[in-house]
């Protein structure tokens, strides 16, 4: 197979990790005989350093022409910290999302056993945690009209919400639920919000489409709460594109450390894959960031693919990892490896070099190299 990945490396920590990325797409390509051809572009705050654009009309055409878009993260202190910017990293982000029309944002929560003790909830309440987060991503109050008064007294945020934007990211939604433990619940307000009412009287009529799923419905706050209070109870939760972005970064904590977590962002072309973190400014360049996340959106980009038994080496890698203590500082501060580490490791598992007895023992403290 032959397909083009446009890579967005970003600010921060965003580089280092998306080259692991880019290493494990590599080794996937070797051992399964595809290839993929990379093409690079700008993003964020360094595309305003360099062009004075946070997201430049060229990066735009090479995400259009892809087959799928390898991103890594935004951010910068020097924009995060002052809000009278008119220019920011994150306004790069929200227009690609509208120029490829990235409808839906899409968010496994899985935890590994091995991680537990770092969750903030107990064992018990998150031992077989499973469940995806389907959020809709171009529209909502994010993307309304904006308002204040000159005297800087008054502000207004709109939120609209069309038929049809609703609808396609339901279809989506209730196709994953199928495919799952057909249970989908739409997470709202609909006590308050005319949008949310219009949520849920239209994901009530295609529900009727999908007979064998079972929809539920939580409102957002109650959502907030059964997400910490019991967390296996949910498969696949809808939800517009404010509470979506609150609920999946509660939900993100509950495996321990938000370097894990994958992402994807989907419409009717190309498709994104990202870390759910942040470009994490004070570990650039340090060689201390965890890929796993990024290595992870790989996997979902393999899916999107049709590779479906290379994205599940992938995850079995990391797994792998995980299972034997080859993890970065934010999971075990002392006895830590190097990103570069990690992907050289995950890279080597792919590719078949790594018998599955192998342990930390066989490997050279902080180095992938095996002895």
């Amino acid at each position: 197979m032959k397909k083009n990945i446009a890579v967005i490396e970003g600010d921060g920590i965003g580089p280092e990790v998306t080259r692991q990325s880019v290493q494990v797409l590599n080794a996937i390509a070797d051992t399964f005989n595809h290839q993929f051809t990379y093409q690079y572009g700008l993003m964020g705050a360094i595309a305003i350093d360099k062009t004075g654009n946070p997201l430049p009309d060229e990066t735009i055409d090479m995400c259009l022409k892809s087959d799928a878009i390898l991103f890594g993260a935004i951010g910068d202190p020097k924009y995060d910290n002052d809000p009278t910017a008119k220019v920011r990293p994150e306004q790069g982000l929200l227009k690609l999302r509208k120029s490829l029309n990235l409808f839906a944002n899409i968010r496994p929560v899985t935890t590994y056993s091995s991680l537990h003790h770092l969750s903030p909830l107990k064992t018990k309440n998150i031992e077989g945690v499973d469940f995806v987060i389907y959020r809709e991503l171009t529209g909502g109050i994010y993307f309304g009209k904006k308002e204040q008064n000159a005297e800087g007294t008054w502000a207004v945020d709109e939120c609209s919400y069309s038929k049809e934007e609703i609808e396609r990211v339901a279809h989506l939604a209730f196709k994953m639920a199928q495919k799952r433990r057909k249970k989908l619940t739409l997470v709202d307000k609909a006590n308050v919000l005319e949008t949310s009412r219009l949520w849920r009287k239209i994901v009530k009529e295609i529900a009727t489409g999908y007979s064998d799923v079972e929809l539920d419905f939580l409102f957002v706050d109650n959502a907030a709460m059964q997400i910490i209070l019991n967390p296996k109870q949910f498969d696949v939760v809808l939800t517009e594109n404010m509470f979506g972005d609150i609920i999946s970064d509660e939900a993100s904590v509950i495996s321990g450390s938000l370097g894990l977590l994958p992402s994807a962002s989907i419409g009717d072309g190309a498709a994104l894959f990202e870390p759910i973190h942040g470009s994490y400014p004070q570990a650039a360049g340090k060689d201390i960031a965890n890929p796993l996340g990024s290595i992870l959106s790989a996997a979902m980009l393999l899916d999107h693919l049709g590779l479906g038994d290379e994205a599940t080496l992938v995850r079995e890698a990391v797994s792998w990892t995980l299972t034997n203590g080859f993890v970065t500082k934010d999971i075990d501060p002392v006895n830590f490896y190097l990103t570069s580490t990690l992907g050289e490791l995950i890279c080597d598992y792919v590719s078949g070099k790594i018998p599955g007895s192998l342990t930390r023992e066989n490997i050279e403290y902080r180095k992938s190299t095996i002895i």
